[in-house]
């Protein structure tokens, strides 16, 4: 098995790469060698060894100092012509090389560029015969020196900019998963909390109502069997609709896709007059006044105004000691404002008031009629008022009502 450790497989196939590079050059600074400047060839002199071996030894220093091994070779590659040589793209494969290597290292484009382009000037330069006619073989070498280092350092730019391009784009992917994470992790957490809200909404409402229900039984028990029977009736009716509501909110949570069937509409203020019934029953006398033209709501608003009634009358019934409270619903062009107010003192007047203790105020019911108002744009606000009692204010945004005749009047 390959060592993992600092001279691990990766490293090691580094290392071979890079006696395979420098082989690789040091045989063709021979084969450059072979031939003489007649144009005939012979065995590789002294020099050509000279110009490999100096070359070839700076080759793996490339990655370190680029510009070093940059000018190390070509100055190597100018000695050719005055060592009686004839300069080739073979004998000068280690500057192509490192050409390649820092264009791919350079800071700037610029300095590749300027660096590379001056290699390929420097061959060129000694690559010009200083005597003699200037044949068409001489140009077409003269041209190829100045071409390969030139198309070296082209494809050194080429690959550098892919990788460039390969690092944004993994990059870009790394970003947009954090960023689908954090907005799965976001919309899981609004979830969770309307998810919460709906829950005290459903449950909250009627345990309240069968708790009221239950301690005016427990009252009359005595004195007043028949009562008794009519609120026990209630009681069960009162539950029963507890749990189908929970048994239905739960099974559409364990739904993994959508529904079959089309789910019941969700509550609005075409409801109100049952909600509050159901109040009655359980002793709290409830009077909604209108003031302005009703119209239809957008369903959120419409579910928004109904729970917000519902959650204000249900704490009423919990911590008010009062036996009545108060809706109005005030209808304007663009805005719908809802007030529940009591005059209750702040706990509730139990029948056996030496078994009653302090209630805590409300808590999660207010943070959700505040989310729920915020939810659709509008605002809540809560509190004691100065006269006693409680108040529960909120103003919902509506959609312009449409004008009719020529007064203008909204309907």
């Amino acid at each position: 098995m390959a060592d993992t450790g600092h001279g691990g497989p990766r490293s090691r196939r580094t290392r071979w790469r890079e006696a395979a590079v420098t082989a690789t050059a040091f045989v063709l600074c021979l084969l450059g060698g072979v031939i003489q400047v007649d144009d005939t060839l012979s065995a590789p002199p002294l020099a050509a060894c000279f110009i490999a071996v100096v070359s070839c030894a700076v080759l793996p220093l490339r990655h370190r100092a680029p510009l070093a091994a940059l000018a190390t070779t070509t100055a190597a590659g100018a000695l050719v012509p005055p060592l009686g040589l004839l300069l080739s793209p073979l004998i000068a494969a280690p500057a192509v090389i490192t050409a390649y290597s820092y264009s791919l290292a350079a800071r700037t484009e610029r300095r590749a560029a300027g660096a590379v382009s001056l290699g390929a000037a420097v061959l060129l330069v000694a690559s010009v015969p200083l005597s003699g006619d200037l044949s068409w073989q001489d140009a077409s070498r003269i041209g190829v020196m100045a071409a390969f280092p030139l198309m070296a350092g082209v494809l050194g730019h080429s690959v550098r900019n892919r990788r460039a391009y390969l690092a944004a784009v993994e990059e870009r992917a790394r970003r947009a998963e954090e960023s689908r994470d954090r907005e799965a992790g976001r919309r899981v957490a609004e979830e969770r909390v309307r998810i919460a809200r709906e829950l005290h909404d459903l449950v909250a409402h009627q345990i309240t109502l069968a708790n009221a229900q239950a301690t005016v039984a427990a009252h009359l028990f005595d004195t007043r069997p028949e009562q008794t029977r009519r609120s026990l009736g209630e009681l069960i009716e009162t539950t029963g609709h507890a749990l189908d509501e929970l048994r239905a909110t739960v099974g559409l949570l364990r739904q993994s896709g959508d529904a079959a069937a089309p789910a019941e509409p969700a509550p609005g203020l075409s409801r109100l007059s049952t909600l509050v019934e159901s109040f009655h029953r359980a002793g709290l006398e409830v009077s909604v006044r209108q003031e302005g033209t009703a119209r239809p709501l957008p369903p959120g608003v419409d579910l928004t105004a109904y729970r917000i009634v519902q959650e204000a009358l249900t704490n009423v019934t919990k911590h008010s000691g009062t036996r009545s409270a108060r809706v109005r619903l005030g209808w304007h062009r663009d805005r719908l404002t809802l007030t529940v107010t009591d005059d209750g003192g702040g706990t509730r007047a139990l029948p056996n008031a030496s078994t009653a203790t302090d209630r805590p105020p409300p808590g999660f019911g207010l943070i959700g009629m505040r989310e729920r108002a915020t939810a659709v744009g509008g605002r809540l606000s809560a509190g004691g008022r100065a006269e006693g009692g409680f108040l529960v204010s909120a103003e919902l945004p509506l959609p312009p009502a449409k004008e009719t005749g020529d007064n203008g009047d909204a309907r």
